[in-house]
């Protein structure tokens, strides 16, 4: 695969919108892990990892992964890859910041041991307060827990680390 049609399928995924949080694309959440491209630029395979292993949403990702890109290429593939399972560490900075900007917040920091981390988002991200309680360990999704705000009293969501 050339840089240039490298970087077309990359683009073209970029703009595949997360179907439950939709200010993040599929590259943002980090669950495309590869782009294969055929030799003569008319076929490609796309590995992707949902970011949960029951995640309801695996099948329309793959499903809008593929219309965005067949209107680039002949042969599309969209191939599911479990292991090594997606972490939150994969998640892009722009991911990350637009999570925190539509309300979820990402866990701080990467790559720390779960077990020597404090599973709870550091501030509330409307108003910024560091006081915050869990209101249920699952949120709008499994991979999420609802959190509330004790100073402006908003719920949110916070992803958990996986």
């Amino acid at each position: 695969m050339t840089a240039s049609t490298r970087s077309r399928a990359w683009a073209l995924l970029e703009a595949v919108p997360d179907p439950e949080i939709p200010v993040v694309s599929v590259v943002d959440l980090g669950i495309v892990r590869a782009v294969d491209e055929s030799a003569d630029g008319r076929a490609v395979t796309v590995t992707l990892t949902p970011t949960y292993s029951g995640c309801p949403a695996t099948d329309v990702i793959a499903r809008d992964v593929k219309a965005a890109l067949e209107a680039a290429y002949d042969d599309v593939r969209v191939e599911t890859q479990r292991s090594p399972a997606w972490t939150t560490d994969w998640l892009s900075d722009a991911g990350r910041e637009r999570l925190q900007t539509f309300g979820i917040v990402p866990p701080a920091g990467r790559k720390q041991l779960p077990l020597l981390v404090e599973e709870r988002p550091a501030a509330c991200p409307r108003c910024g307060s560091d006081g915050v309680e869990e209101l249920a360990h699952f949120g709008s999704t499994p991979c999420k827990a609802l959190w509330r705000c004790t100073s402006c009293r908003e719920p949110f969501d916070y992803m958990k680390r996986h």
